[in-house]
């Protein structure tokens, strides 16, 4: 019996063994067909870096817009939009009805099937991407910090800005007065294992990073959606005081954070269905009616 049960065990350890390489191989098999499907990938058209972008005002307009992430998957079909300088747009909907396909196609980091995106006049396929993304500043939902200073994660996207400046964006960003309470500062040192910033405060050093940029136009991803009830009205103050005087895109979850908008679109399955402002989509008594009681409902 012995004997048996050592051979036994001899023979199950090299079965075992071999599911774990089987195992390797399926998960490299897979890794190996991620990177084929990229280096199969289309390159990216080459700007025209002569090209001088002058985005001062932030009027922008979509005209006939066709795109789908595939040929056989066409999701906007076509897409009029026009927005004036210095008004806010939200832009709401249920999940993957493509608000940050709209957003995503404004950046350039897709490419229009069809139609165009023109801002202040200009055709955004004829512009240099780098110049013209500087006229753009985001506040992501997702708010990302780098292994780095305070003061180098506000400068980010400004790095020969002065500490004056940066000081000045983080007053503007409510974040100055906690920046104030750390060991060492604007000089202390974050890093993904001492984050010793709470998720409010990250969010609002990434305002002030767009402060400091000062951008023509600014693309909000709902950046209150992951804090509490204090935290958020913080952030929503810095957020009216950064949008004043520019062309804002606000992707909104909240309804109760864009009632003053000047045009709410309400976006599904890549089509704007309903277009006006907060009063006037209530009393249609359409999709976004239905999106409001939902969220209020009580």
């Amino acid at each position: 019996v012995q004997a048996f049960l050592l051979y036994v065990n001899q023979i199950a350890e090299p079965v075992t063994e071999s599911s774990y390489v089987i195992t390797s191989l399926q998960a490299a098999i897979a890794g190996a067909e991620r990177v084929f499907e990229l280096l199969d990938e289309n390159e990216e058209i080459v700007d025209n870096k002569s090209v001088e972008t002058n985005i001062t005002e932030g009027h922008v307009e979509f005209n006939h817009v066709c795109f789908g992430y595939s040929s056989d998957k066409i999701l906007m079909h076509d897409l009029n939009l026009e927005v004036k300088p210095n008004e806010m747009v939200a832009i709401v909907g249920p999940t993957g009805g493509g608000k940050t396909t709209l957003v995503n196609l404004l950046m350039r980091f897709y490419e229009l099937n069809n139609g165009s995106i023109h801002i202040d006049g200009q055709d955004i396929a004829k512009l240099n991407r780098n110049s013209m993304r500087r006229k753009i500043g985001m506040v992501l939902q997702d708010s990302w910090l780098f292994d780095g200073t305070i003061a180098e994660n506000i400068a980010y996207g400004k790095q020969d800005a002065t500490r004056e400046e940066i000081i000045n964006a983080a007053k503007a960003a409510s974040c100055d007065h906690f920046i104030r309470t750390l060991p060492d500062g604007y000089d202390t040192r974050l890093s993904s294992e001492a984050m010793m910033i709470s998720q409010g405060q990250m969010q609002l050093l990434t305002i002030a990073r767009a402060m400091l940029l000062n951008p023509t136009i600014l693309v909000l991803d709902e950046a209150t959606s992951s804090v509490d009830t204090r935290t958020e009205v913080e952030i929503q103050k810095a957020m009216n005081r950064l949008m004043k005087d520019k062309t804002s895109f606000v992707i909104a979850h909240r309804l109760s954070t864009i009632k003053n908008a000047d045009l709410i679109l309400v976006v599904k399955d890549g089509d704007i269905i309903e277009r006006g402002n907060h009063s006037e989509l209530l009393q249609r008594k359409g999709f976004y009616f239905t999106l409001h009681q939902s969220q209020f409902e009580g």
